[in-house]
């Protein structure tokens, strides 16, 4: 039996909570605020905590879960919210906490958490000032919230990222998450895309050179890696990258340090995410990439799934796109969305909607203005579609949100309406 705190300013939330968890064996400690909770972590340790997000006061529950974290032997946390959202998602789990969940949770979820939290307890606090505002990876779906929660786990380690997915998906907004929520945010983010540049001008791109070194260098030039210096070098379309600059990046990996062309070796301080949509580990067995250099890329993957594996987000990034223009979804609309398989991934589905949203002279974009190829339709049915988007558009993600757990487990925790998960930082 372990004591388990539970914050919570909603009462009836937070005796639904507190009697579930006496009921998995455990002594549930309910208290209404941030404020309440460090005040009772001051009177003695408790095994977990279960925070809410969203609470008034000068203590919300990230303000509450940084000071947890940053007492001296603070217990595991999982922030628990109605209003799940890329940046809070990543936050959460940057600043330290074990889990990021989504109400209503079920009661085999709850246990589930509660068990992992007093299995794999951590005692390392995490202390970052909160990142600037910053616009990240849009998406509910389960897919892209194991995305969001790996950035966070990872944002500060000085690991070596290898982001994968199809053409189209955001490796590079990937990459600019990780360094907008690292403590190397104030430093520059510089992309490469190893696959636009010449090969023979793939080394002066990232190592620079000096005067003379060859023919055309009538000056010094910083390449990439100094560039960045102190804050994030981005390497796109590494799976390109010729087989002789494959040796001396894996040299700067191992060593941390920069040669230009013709000119002294420097240290570098920089972080190495590179991104690819081809497969490496087949590239690696057919001779076509070392190696040696895919392990020390791939320390720590991230796979980002294509968009037709993400039906939540469809209609949520197509209503981002919307934003600049104004205009709106009508739900004939959205369901053609819905009912297309995105081959391009999101960047088609962006030039599809702001295609729509230049030829639509009204504010609501009707289905005939959403341009797709026939044949890729249909693979859903768009009945199908139509029906996951019953109701109007802006309150569908709370039905959806809110609906029963697979298996009928039952919900703890059901806020009368839940936020629609659309990223803004």
């Amino acid at each position: 039996m372990a004591t388990i705190l539970i914050v919570d300013d909603d009462r009836a939330l937070r005796d639904g909570l507190a009697e579930t968890v006496t009921d998995l064996g455990h002594t549930a400690l309910p208290v209404a605020s941030g404020s309440e909770a460090l005040a009772r972590l001051g009177e003695g340790p408790v095994a977990a905590v279960l925070l809410d997000l969203r609470m008034p006061g000068d203590l919300d529950g990230m303000a509450t879960l940084e000071r947890i974290r940053a007492l001296p032997e603070p217990p595991p946390v999982t922030v628990l919210t109605a209003f799940a959202s890329p940046a809070n998602t990543i936050e959460a789990m940057r600043l330290g906490a074990h889990d990021h969940l989504t109400k209503p949770i079920g009661r085999a979820d709850l246990a589930a958490v509660l068990d992992a939290m007093l299995r794999d307890a951590r005692s390392d606090p995490v202390g970052a000032a909160p990142p600037p505002d910053h616009p990240v990876l849009i998406g509910s779906s389960a897919g892209m919230r194991k995305v969001q929660k790996t950035i966070g786990l990872v944002a500060d380690n000085a690991s070596t990222i290898l982001v994968q997915g199809e053409t189209g998906t955001g490796k590079e907004e990937v990459a600019r998450a990780l360094h907008a929520f690292s403590r190397r945010r104030a430093r520059p983010f510089v992309p490469v895309n190893c696959a636009a540049i010449p090969a023979e001008a793939l080394e002066s791109e990232l190592f620079g050179h000096v005067r003379g070194a060859f023919a055309a260098a009538t000056a010094d030039r910083a390449g990439a890696f100094h560039e960045a210096q102190g804050g994030t070098l981005f390497l796109d379309e590494i799976g390109d990258m010729p087989a002789a600059m494959q040796a001396k990046i894996l040299r700067v990996i191992q060593d941390g340090v920069v040669t230009p062309l013709g000119g002294r070796p420097a240290r570098v301080d920089v972080r190495l995410v590179a991104a690819t949509h081809r497969d490496l580990p087949a590239l690696v067995a057919a001779g076509g990439f070392r190696a040696d250099l895919y392990y020390r890329l791939n320390v720590v993957p991230i796979t980002l799934p294509p968009l037709r594996e993400r039906l939540a987000d469809i209609v949520p990034l197509a209503e981002h796109f919307l934003v600049p223009s104004g205009k709106r979804l009508s739900g004939g609309a959205a369901s053609r969305l819905l009912a297309y398989e995105w081959p391009g991934n999101v960047r088609e589905l962006r030039n599809v909607v702001e295609r729509a949203a230049m030829l639509v002279r009204g504010g609501v974009i009707a289905a005939e203005a959403i341009d797709l190829p026939a044949a890729r339709l249909d693979r859903r049915g768009e009945d199908g579609a139509a029906d996951w988007l019953a109701g109007d558009l802006p309150n569908r993600w709370r039905a959806r949100a809110s609906s029963p757990a697979c298996d009928g487990a039952a919900r703890i925790g059901a806020a009368p309406s839940v936020g629609r998960g659309i990223a803004a930082g």
